[in-house]
């Protein structure tokens, strides 16, 4: 069984040096970039609905006290 585990680790290992394409370091820099960007901006929007449906909410809940 161990040697089973083994010999699918190093299969896997000599794949990823023989038959895989790997990027340059300058596109793998500018992907990284990109990614972060759309990180940033994506967790902006997601904040940004949170706190208009956060004050809606609020807005909605004061007028039925009212």
């Amino acid at each position: 069984m161990i040697m089973k585990v083994l010999n699918y680790i190093s299969e896997a290992f000599e794949e990823l040096k023989t038959n895989t394409t790997w990027p340059e370091w300058a596109e793998v820099q500018r992907l990284t970039i990109v990614v972060a960007v759309f990180s940033v901006l994506f967790a902006l929007a997601t904040w940004g609905v949170d706190e208009l449906f956060a004050k809606s909410i609020a807005g909605f809940f004061s007028w039925l006290k009212a």
